[in-house]
């Protein structure tokens, strides 16, 4: 039964470790402490290699939980096993672990929402659309991150990360921000900011 219980313990630690580059951001928003956000980003290429480990942890968690048990020919008393022992608590487990081997995707629907409220007339000749580069995003929820925290500044109308393109695309009303202050933004999430270019 230890075997198990370690198997157990074993296959829910590497199920949240998969998607430790995910959840961090998410936290980081929730916290305050937006430079957290990529401390696990090393992890996302080690991520196939954790899902594969976590499923095979927990499958043989499973095939010793249900694997026959010889009976005994003496009529000596059955010990009460614990919560931790049985098909119940492995259950629990295995849905949390695929919970979190999904986590990515599906942590952009955690984000706090990112839309505006239209204020007042916006003078066309002042708004100005950048593409920055961003470097370091794995997932939806990096992408997510660095959209909150550009959207905490004055004056941006949208913006659109993406992690597959290394880049944030932000529109934004040049007389109530700039691209300093947007770049400064992005680079309080801790991901790195390459090239800029202004989109005619």
């Amino acid at each position: 039964m230890n075997v198990q219980k370690s198997s157990i313990g074993l296959g829910a630690i590497t199920a949240v470790a998969s998607s430790l580059c995910c959840i961090t951001p998410l936290l980081a928003i929730f916290a305050g402490t937006s430079g957290l956000a990529s401390t696990f980003s090393w992890i996302e290429p080690l991520r196939p290699w954790l899902i594969g480990f976590t499923v095979l942890v927990l499958g043989y968690a499973w095939y010793q939980m249900l694997k026959p048990v010889p009976k005994d020919d003496c009529d000596c008393e059955v010990q009460k096993v614990s919560f931790f022992q049985t098909k119940s608590f492995l259950g629990i487990v295995t849905a949390f672990a695929l919970l979190m081997l999904t986590f990515p995707s599906y942590a952009h629907i955690l984000y706090p929402s990112q839309e505006k409220e239209a204020v007042g007339i916006i003078d066309g000749s002042n708004i100005s659309e950048v593409e920055f580069e961003v470097n370091g995003m794995t997932c939806a929820g990096c992408e997510g991150h660095v959209e909150h925290a550009v959207n905490e500044l004055e004056g941006i109308i949208e913006v659109k990360a993406s992690f597959k393109d290394a880049n944030a695309t932000v529109k934004f009303n040049s007389a109530q921000t700039n691209l300093a202050e947007i770049e400064e933004a992005i680079k309080s999430t801790d991901y790195k900011v390459g090239e800029s270019k202004i989109i005619e």
